[in-house]
């Protein structure tokens, strides 16, 4: 008989062990795998996680949702949170709501109390003020009016925010962050539903959100009923993705 190999049942052991030993800036290295860039919106949500598993002594996160994050942004703060935190939308141990916050509230199930963790308006002490001036400026050219920058100073770019993201690592827990123990929300887990065959177009669907046309299952989309979807600005009516 084929035995599976002890590490496959641990798979965050490396990162959760990273988080124990305050090992950040290689946590930050690798959350850049997922997340595909450095700045300092992804080592702020890496920064959350170490700072509410410290206070909360969470010291492993099988993504079973027994650790629970809920982030109030949808934005780069949430990579953070998902890879080094393991809490994940696709494990249902993610809640998103809608309010444009850099913050995040971290609790295990079973317990009262929760750790809420929200970026406060801060100033990098370590960072020369033309640098900042420079990083800001370019940022405003290729993020905000989406500009195409050259190849120079899109690596200059990336050089800024990769020293202003380890800046943000490395900054003190207050001077980042305003820290607040709360009340546990109550999130029930995720409740698992049974497929049904779209009659129109084939696909399988949840049970819970097909409709029924002429006593039979349809999907949303071949039923033209109206749903939502999460795009950049938030949480959307399905079909609006330009507007």
């Amino acid at each position: 008989m084929n035995t599976v190999p002890e590490k496959l049942f641990k798979p965050r052991r490396e990162i959760q062990q990273l988080l124990l030993d305050g090992r950040l800036e290689k946590l930050l290295e690798m959350t850049g795998m997922l997340h595909g860039h450095y700045c300092p919106g992804v080592a702020m949500g890496v920064k959350a996680v170490h700072i509410a598993f410290k206070e909360l002594g969470i010291t492993d996160n099988t993504g079973m949702e027994e650790i629970m994050a809920v982030v109030e942004c949808n934005n780069c703060f949430v990579d953070g949170v998902q890879f080094a935190g393991g809490c994940t939308l696709g494990n249902n141990a993610l809640v998103y709501k809608d309010l444009g916050k850099t913050a995040a509230t971290f609790y295990r199930r079973g317990a009262s109390d929760a750790v809420r963790v929200c970026a406060n308006t801060f100033e990098l002490d370590t960072e020369p003020d033309d640098e900042k001036q420079e990083a800001e400026a370019l940022f405003d050219r290729a993020v905000k009016k989406r500009e195409k920058l050259d190849d120079t100073e899109q690596k200059r770019l990336k050089e800024l925010w990769i020293k202003r993201s380890f800046a943000v690592i490395n900054a003190p827990d207050n001077a980042i962050f305003t820290i607040t123990r709360t009340e546990a929300p109550v999130v029930a887990f995720a409740p698992i539903f049974e497929s049904r065959v779209c009659s129109v177009c084939g696909d399988k669907v949840m049970e819970t959100k097909t409709r029924l046309q002429n006593g039979k299952p349809v999907c949303i989309a071949c039923a033209k009923a109206e749903y939502q979807m999460v795009v950049g600005k938030g949480i959307v009516a399905g079909g609006s993705l330009s507007s």
